[in-house]
């Protein structure tokens, strides 16, 4: 059996029981390490971690062993019990549906446990999730490289009135071109978009359209380390989130759209300058 078992937002602890329990009865464990990551981060200090809890061995599936060698993890749960462990749900990445594709195919019996994802979390804003339209993700920009197809994203979830999640990009494990263009390998440091860069990169391609959507006016939440002991979240403008740092990823953004009182009731406990925000920053530092 293929047990796809969500690990939550914060750190360890955050597996469910009933995800634990089949992480426990397992041959092999291996854990996603590129499209999220909890907040100690994945590191052999952070498998350790992860091992002391659950038990048995984990073994790290970066970008290029899921996409390229997932026939390794497969074999495997054909003929025993395997745990794919995934950073938040295990829908929250397309990568795990091919996965879960892939196996079915070949007959393997397939459990998914689900567990919290920033899809849900970010509800402590108090915007409304069914008010969200179309999530975007926000990649980093290259000197060669500025796609926008976002924009006409936010564009058609604004004319509705909707909020949307921008998801910013992570990079981990990434080749360089230059390594590319030689035909061996090396990779690029990790890297993990902060509010800072997604706000410059969406004002940026804002300048360049005849129809204005957003501007530095425009409302937003930034949310830091979701789910985790130390998680900030903050409202104001683009302009007002520009200038906070927001510290250690994982960070997200949420544009507004049309906002209902109740909302703007709960919103108003994150405005830029709250003393709310002054108590989060004292306990992150």
């Amino acid at each position: 059996m293929l047990f796809i078992v969500g690990l939550g937002l914060g750190d360890e602890r955050d597996i469910t029981l009933r995800g634990l329990e089949a992480v426990k009865q397992c041959d092999k464990v291996y854990i996603e390490a590129y499209t999220s990551l909890l907040s100690f981060g994945i590191s052999s200090d952070g498998l350790s971690t992860l091992e002391k809890l659950y038990g048995r061995p984990v073994i790290l599936a970066d970008r290029e062993m899921v996409e390229e060698k997932a026939d390794e993890i497969l074999s495997a749960a054909r003929v025993s019990d395997v745990a794919f462990l995934v950073v938040g749900d295990p829908f929250g990445a397309t990568t795990h549906t091919d996965l879960v594709v892939r196996a079915k195919k070949l007959g393997i019996v397939v459990k998914v446990i689900h567990n919290a994802s920033v899809m849900n979390a970010i509800g402590i804003c108090g915007l409304q999730l069914y008010r969200y339209g179309e999530t975007v993700s926000i990649p980093f920009f290259t000197e060669t490289w500025r796609p926008d197809s976002f924009y006409e994203k936010i564009q058609s979830n604004r004319n509705l009135g909707l909020h949307t999640l921008c998801l910013l990009d992570i990079r981990v494990k990434e080749p360089s071109l230059e390594s590319l263009c030689r035909g061996k390998k090396q990779y690029e440091p990790p890297r993990y978009m902060s509010i800072n860069t997604a706000i410059e990169q969406l004002l940026e391609v804002e300048q360049a359209k005849v129809d204005s959507v957003y501007n530095e006016d425009t409302e937003c939440v930034g949310f830091a380390r979701i789910g985790s002991e130390d998680q900030i979240v903050v409202a104001g403008t683009m302009k007002q989130l520009q200038s906070i740092d927001f510290g250690a990823p994982l960070h997200c953004l949420v544009i507004t759209g049309n906002t209902h009182p109740l909302e703007e009731e709960m919103l108003d406990f994150y405005r830029v300058g709250k003393e709310n925000l002054e108590q989060v920053d004292d306990r992150a530092s």
